[in-house]
């Protein structure tokens, strides 16, 4: 299972990047696969194929209207079928002995 986190963003667009971010965001709400928005990125979870898949479809949509993109891209890679999306903060959580700040 690949947990993969991601920050794609154009350099001639401007200041504000909120448009380009939710032209791809509903790409990958629309693929199916399991994600979560952050501020500052999106993580996405499932097996290599798809998760590159879904990077290289946000990739496509942007060069569309965008002469230079930059891509942050950081995975970790764990075999099993097991989703650690969620499973890796709550490790974390029970180690302090509660609740961390989201």
């Amino acid at each position: 299972m690949v947990l993969l986190e991601f920050a794609m963003s154009p350099f001639d667009k401007g200041e504000s990047l909120s448009e380009n971010v939710a032209k791809i965001i509903k790409f990958i709400d629309e693929s199916g696969i399991t994600y979560k928005l952050t501020p500052m990125g999106t993580i996405l979870e499932g097996n290599w194929d798809d998760v590159i898949d879904v990077v290289s479809g946000c990739f496509r949509i942007m060069e569309k209207d965008c002469n230079r993109i930059s891509l942050n891209l950081k995975m970790d890679y764990r075999k099993g079928e097991e989703s650690r999306l969620e499973s890796k903060i709550k490790k974390v959580e029970s180690l302090i002995g509660k609740k961390l700040r989201k």
